[in-house]
């Protein structure tokens, strides 16, 4: 998504494209998988003055807005990246703390088996496999 895509996609929403907005969103594409607080700190290489509790309250405003999405990667922060870049399954390596990338297809027979056994919908986007790369098996 553009940066002009941004600002059409908030207007249209009835929000104004603030500095603050923008810089957050700057963030999380650069970083791809950020916290908050690593959010934040790219933000103040920029703006100096804002604060923790902006970008948290920016975030949670863009993904109501469905323009960030959240993943917990681990027992920290959750991990914020564009919601146009989302479609994506997470593994990550107890061993080294890599994060993978794969296609939702790769998760397929297990989300077909939840469907037609329990009738869950499952919602792979926010999925995030845990176990051991190739490198630390």
């Amino acid at each position: 998504m553009t940066e002009t895509q941004w600002h059409e996609e908030l207007r249209a929403k009835g929000y104004r494209v603030t500095p603050q907005r923008q810089l957050v969103l700057e963030a999380v594409k650069e970083l791809e998988h950020a916290t908050p607080e690593e959010i934040c700190a790219k933000v103040r290489e920029t703006a100096r003055g804002v604060n923790i509790s902006t970008v948290y309250r920016t975030l949670e405003l863009l993904e109501e807005l469905g323009m960030v999405t959240h993943t917990h990667l681990g027992h920290g922060a959750p991990t914020y990246h564009l919601a146009a870049e989302a479609d994506h399954v997470h593994l990550v390596c107890r061993g080294c703390g890599e994060v993978i990338e794969v296609r939702p297809q790769m998760a397929e027979g297990l989300v077909k088996a939840l469907d037609e056994e329990l009738g869950f919908v499952t919602d792979v986007r926010h999925l995030t496999v845990f176990g051991r790369c190739k490198n630390c098996r």
